[in-house]
């Protein structure tokens, strides 16, 4: 699988090849087989169309990180075929005063760093719209699969606009992918792009091109990808081709038509729990889970057994990130019959999740507390 070679068997295939560079054989002109190409099997994931999202129970098998290949993937189109070694970033626009035309290797050779970060997608809780509220919202049903946390390593895009001679007066960074065009109603809206501020640019995004100590696989945007912290997944461009400095503020369809005045995600939490599962009645169970926040680390997570009557503190446990997530456990011993679990974390800005949240058409940032139902027998 592309996911288990490290950066060093890649560079020697390279070298045993006589090649400027070794990718993985999708990136080399082999074209995908479906939209996503890793494998997706289905005690891993829900299919949904260009989609995969990650089933959510099974994240309690795994560690801080989300593997690459148990990693969800959220594509427009499909994961296109491109070959690093002809590969460009084009660095331009009336906000830079020197335009670059970067290749893989000249990424490789500027300073880097390490990011640990989630990955979420907007529409991240969409189906609880419906379930919960009782006003449906279109587009794909995430349930709470749409995140994972990985370790990305690539240059900091600071760095790139600093040699681009970044002008006082640049507004927005607007990064554009290679991926497919995209068409929906008879309409062509063109490759994905959507413009994220100066301040945040020049903060903490990253170009990425590695994800878990590996070559950035092709679902996840090989060879080079935006990394936004904190902020909502499509800001983080995959196969990036393109950033276009303006000197005044950016309308795409992508900020306006869809996820408009979207940002900062916001706090959530999750059991790591089969939606219906059954528990051992009469018997100590340990309930886990993870919360999260663009915003700040998590400050605390209340949990409650009995759908809100009473909320007891659970126990963070493992590292606890501003951008990632932080861990948790309760103990409980169920009674028999049927239960509802609830859980709200507060984050360190004071915000805490609500009860409800307001509609949106969209069916964007669903960040109410989830109502999970599980019996015990």
């Amino acid at each position: 699988m592309i996911e288990n070679l490290t950066r060093r068997d890649v560079l020697k295939l390279a070298a045993a090849a006589s090649l400027p560079l070794a990718v993985p054989r999708v990136a080399l002109g082999q074209a995908p087989s479906g939209p996503i190409v890793k494998p997706l099997p289905p005690e891993w994931f829900v299919v949904h169309g260009t989609n995969a999202e990650m089933r959510w129970e099974t994240v309690r098998e795994l560690g801080y990180l989300i593997p690459n290949e148990r990693f969800f993937v959220r594509n427009h189109t499909r994961t296109p075929s491109i070959d690093a070694r002809t590969w460009r970033l084009q660095v331009h626009g009336p906000g830079v005063g020197k335009p670059l035309s970067l290749s893989y290797r000249d990424l490789e050779r500027l300073p880097s760093c390490d990011v640990t970060s989630a990955v979420e997608c907007a529409g991240n809780g969409r189906s609880f719209f419906g379930s919960q509220q009782g006003t449906p919202a279109s587009g794909t049903p995430w349930k709470l699969g749409g995140i994972g946390v990985a370790r990305w390593r690539g240059v900091p895009l600071s760095e790139v606009l600093e040699r681009a001679g970044l002008r006082r007066g640049a507004v927005d960074v607007l990064a554009e992918g290679l991926d497919d065009p995209y068409v929906t109603g008879g309409v062509d809206y063109g490759r994905v792009r959507r413009p994220i501020p100066v301040g945040k640019a020049l903060d903490d995004v990253l170009l990425a091109y590695e994800m878990n100590g590996r070559t950035l696989p092709p679902d996840h945007g090989f060879p080079v990808r935006l990394l936004v912290p904190g902020w909502i997944g499509i800001s983080s461009i995959k196969w990036l081709g393109r950033l276009e400095v303006s000197d005044a503020p950016v309308e795409t369809a992508w900020n306006t038509k869809w996820y408009p005045g979207l940002g900062v995600q916001p706090v959530k939490s999750a059991f790591e729990l089969a939606w219906d599962a059954v528990l051992p009645a009469g018997r100590r169970s340990r309930l886990t889970g993870r919360s999260w926040s663009g915003s700040a680390p998590i400050k605390h997570v209340e949990v409650s057994t009995d759908g809100g009557a009473r909320w007891r503190r659970a126990e963070l446990r493992g590292p606890n990130l501003r951008d990632a997530w932080v861990r948790w456990e309760l103990p409980w011993t169920p009674a028999p019959g049927r239960h509802e679990l609830l859980a709200r974390a507060t984050d360190w800005t004071g915000t805490s999740q609500p009860d409800v949240v307001p509609f949106n058409e969209g069916g964007y940032q669903f960040w109410a507390v989830v109502r999970h139902p599980v019996a015990a027998a």
